[in-house]
């Protein structure tokens, strides 16, 4: 297998097709919203005809006002659907008066009315196409009526106090109307997918998962109604298994709040210890914040916001006492989540100056996954390949970033491994796996259980 990918890498176009059959285990940082293709977005549009703002280049709800026109006309008038697919996403962006990183947030607002929630059937057949098994989604947001709440009900020094006034005011049935969010969202995925019919397809085996997402860039006072409802959601939904802070870090509020936010997280963490965390931290590079802004995100996601994993990480040598922080990630095990084509063209940060291979020098477990795949223009297998190309991996680096992409996800149940270097197998299945004992873990650990199918179809893909 190493020969064959050295050789592979001399033509990418090969290297690209061995990597799409390769087992690829999770995606575990993947927003639902930017994950979808402009091109479903609009076939989305059309089919409930909302109305495409010509001048903002954007959806918009109907009816349609002068200067609107259906967005059915996007499958008759190519000039259009190609400008709109260009607005959506990355794709032709050449930076000018606006910023990579500008364009790719304003993306958003500009395909939101069409919603996402149920095109999730469309990011689960990527991921099966692709070969892999889990997906962790950022889908689900506390703006709205939950963030309106905490508008309502303010925010004090005292989180105590005023979380007792948002469970008065209805925090707990909001957090139920979120959880019935959870149940449409699986039904129309199981349902677009004929997982009744074919349960055992590609499809319908990869497991979905859901991470909650705190909006960073609101008012202190809707963060914290935002965080307190997604740690009690996590908490009593299974199929919810983290909280996230999303949005740009570089906002004023993410930025003037970043603290008072992680001490948020670290008051949450008390209430719900069960509850898993990652968190967005260093999506920041030197001249996008001043200097100091640099110096302590990632550091107090891990120490005070509690974090299990870190998403993007790039800013980690700017951190005061960098290499401290490496060695502490190392030994309590916080993996990094590596978004290598976001980094590229929301920071403009690649190759060298990308702090992967520092994370690998450190011993720092890693993950690729996608953030954006949507809008980036991107998927898991492109990801893969742009990792190997410009880092020279081998297959046994790919093997281990694999595997901890399962480790390190948040899927509930015990591990396979005895332990992270993927030496040995627990005890119950070390005489193997068709013995009772490990038939018995394997069913009572859906972790354990997604490893060792990951295991299966190494050994498969190897054998070709």
């Amino acid at each position: 297998m190493e020969r064959r990918l050295a050789e592979l890498r001399k033509s990418p176009p090969e290297l690209y097709a061995f990597l799409y059959r390769m087992p690829k285990g999770g995606d575990l940082h993947n927003h639902l919203s930017g994950a979808i293709y402009a091109e479903n977005f609009l076939r989305a549009a059309a089919g409930e005809h909302l109305c495409v703002d010509k001048a903002a280049l954007a959806l918009v709800s109907p009816p349609c006002s002068p200067g609107q026109v259906d967005a059915t006309a996007t499958q008759t008038d190519n000039a259009l659907r190609n400008t709109l697919i260009d607005s959506f996403s990355m794709r032709n962006f050449v930076a000018g008066r606006q910023s990579g990183h500008d364009h790719f947030f304003d993306t958003f607002d500009k395909f939101g009315a069409a919603g996402s929630s149920e095109l999730v059937a469309e990011e689960v057949r990527r991921a099966a196409d692709q070969n892999e098994s889990y997906l962790e989604l950022m889908a689900l947001s506390g703006g709205g009526a939950i963030a309106a709440l905490g508008k309502t009900v303010g925010l004090s020094d005292d989180f105590e106090a005023t979380r007792g006034k948002l469970e008065a005011a209805g925090l707990a049935q909001l957090v139920s109307a979120t959880r019935a969010r959870v149940d449409r969202m699986e039904q129309i995925r199981m349902s677009n997918l004929g997982c009744a019919r074919t349960p055992e397809s590609a499809a319908c085996r990869v497991q979905v998962r859901y991470i909650y997402q705190v909006l960073r860039e609101f008012p202190k006072e809707q963060v914290f109604a935002q965080v307190l409802a997604g740690f009690a959601l996590a908490a009593s939904d299974p199929r919810v298994v983290a909280v996230n802070f999303v949005q740009a870090e570089d906002g004023y509020n993410s930025m003037n709040d970043y603290h008072l936010q992680m001490t948020m997280v670290d008051y949450a963490h008390r209430i719900y210890p069960g509850v898993h965390i990652t968190l967005h931290a260093g999506e920041l590079t030197l001249g996008l914040v001043p200097p100091e802004g640099l110096r302590f995100h990632i550091r107090e996601a891990v120490e005070l916001g509690h974090a299990e994993r870190i998403g993007h990480g790039v800013d980690v040598m700017y951190e005061k006492d960098a290499t401290g922080l490496l060695a502490e990630m190392r030994a309590r095990h916080i993996l990094v989540e590596i978004n290598l084509t976001s980094n590229d063209v929301i920071l403009g940060v690649k190759g060298n100056e990308h702090p992967f291979p520092v994370y690998r020098k450190y011993g720092v477990p890693v993950a690729l996954s996608t953030d954006d795949e949507g809008v980036s223009r991107s998927e898991l297998t492109a990801e893969f390949q742009r990792a190997v190309l410009t880092y020279n991996l081998t297959y046994s680096d790919l093997k281990q970033m694999v595997r901890n992409s399962l480790e390190y996800s948040f899927a509930p149940g015990a591990d396979y491994w005895k332990s992270r270097n993927y030496a040995a197998v627990v005890q119950p299945c070390a005489a193997g796996r068709k013995t009772a004992s490990c038939r018995e873990y394997l069913e009572r650990n859906d972790k354990a259980r997604l490893e060792a199918d990951l295991e299966d179809r190494f050994a498969a893909f190897e054998r070709l």
